[in-house]
């Protein structure tokens, strides 16, 4: 072999998905038949609602879905989508603006690979998904942090972002509803976001997957909408996976600027071609379908958000802000670093999150997949009897540290 290295720098430099790697471990335990519970991955229990499924099977007899389809989407998905964004969110947009991608995690790689070049920094409020600061150096960026704790709602200022801002940054990530955290940015906190950085000349990358998943009341507000002289530097990431249970059908799709779009649709021609037509066919109709089933599964989900809130802030030592959005919690678990559970002694919220698998058989996810050590992210889109039986677990454990 020559002397460089098998595997490149690059792909090397990849961290594996800490949420996939946690819940693969609990599945691997429970395959051994321990009783493990998992609050790692952000994936709906539901099934993917009778309608969509019908439309997938419709679909199995035309042998047009058999063949090659363009690779930006099917143009009756893009028009739906359009039409879509326009009602749930407010921003006029043309089919051509829109790219139809293997999942939201595609729709992200693009959108970085697109506008992002060597040496560009790009804003990343922290907490974050595990995957973006991923792409942002796949693309050749740089993910500069910009972290809001518990006592802000886990939610980023202007003030902080200004003063993170440098000649090089190019984009800022802006995530609301917010995975990890379930942070949900009001109208008027959007609006300020979004002017600041039209003054400042740079992208809004803007990840809307959880769009329908708010509760007590709390407006979604799309940053595109929210600030319309963002026009021509907003990108918008979105697809069916959380909204309607359909994290397997591997549908997204990317809004943006014509030149963008453009771009974006020459590097997806070569790297995947168009999504498969089934599952394109399948996102049609869940796009264009009443919300009556999305209206349920919210109604479950705000269920089991104030149970799982109630039962972590009954523990001694977490603090847990309650999620307006999404369907994550993510509670604040530093006073219970330094001291001893199981006879470990905690200095990590990665030395809690082991020793909550290993004593209490409950998967959760720690902190530092996130940004800064220190918190926790429990999925609560899980069965209501797993989800008491889990915090019951956690609490009887935790109920043991000692100082």
């Amino acid at each position: 072999m020559p002397s460089q290295e098998r595997i490149s720098a690059r792909i090397a430099a990849i961290a594996p998905s800490a949420t996939l790697a946690v819940d693969s471990k609990a599945k691997a335990l429970k395959a051994e038949g321990r009783p493990v519970i998992g609050f790692g991955a952000g994936e709906p229990d539901f099934a993917t609602p009778a309608p969509i499924v019908e439309a997938a099977r419709e679909a199995l007899d035309d042998p047009a879905n058999f063949r090659y389809s363009p690779a930006a989407g099917l143009p009756e998905l893009r028009q739906a989508i359009a039409e879509k964004t326009l009602r749930d969110s407010g921003y006029s947009v043309d089919p051509s603006q829109v790219i139809v991608t293997n999942g939201g995690k595609q729709a992200v790689y693009e959108a970085f690979a697109t506008v992002i070049d060597e040496g560009d920094d790009v804003l990343l409020p922290a907490p974050y998904w595990t995957t973006y600061p991923e792409a942002i150096r796949l693309a050749g960026g740089n993910p500069v942090e910009v972290f809001a704790g518990s006592e802000q709602g886990y939610k980023v200022t202007v003030d902080q972002l200004e003063a993170a801002c440098t000649d090089r940054t190019k984009a800022l990530i802006f995530v609301s509803p917010s995975n990890p955290t379930g942070a949900v940015y009001s109208p008027e906190e959007t609006a300020a976001i979004g002017r600041w950085a039209a003054d400042k000349g740079i992208f809004v990358i803007a990840d809307e997957i959880y769009e329908h998943l708010t509760y007590d009341g709390t407006p979604f507000t799309s940053i595109a909408t929210a600030s319309p002289e963002l026009r021509e530097n907003v990108i918008i990431l979105n697809g069916v996976a959380k909204t309607y249970a359909m994290t397997g059908w591997r549908v997204g799709w990317l809004i943006g600027p014509a030149d963008v779009v453009k771009a974006a649709s020459n590097l997806q021609s070569h790297l995947s071609s168009n999504v498969n037509n089934i599952a394109q066919r399948a996102a049609l109709a869940a796009v264009t379908q009443p919300m009556d089933a999305v209206d349920e599964m919210r109604a479950a989900f705000d269920r089991r958000r104030r149970a799982i809130v109630e039962g972590l802030n009954a523990i001694d030592g977490i603090t847990c802000p309650t999620p307006q959005g999404a369907f994550y919690a993510y509670p604040d678990v530093t006073g219970l670093l330094g001291s001893n559970i199981a006879g470990r002694t905690i200095s990590s919220s990665a030395d809690l999150a082991d020793v909550i698998l290993d004593e209490a058989e409950v998967a959760v996810v720690p902190g530092e997949a996130f940004g800064p050590s220190g918190y926790l992210r429990l999925s609560y889109a899980l069965a209501d009897d797993d989800l008491r039986a889990g915090v019951e677990r956690i609490q009887k454990l935790l109920a043991t540290a000692s100082r």
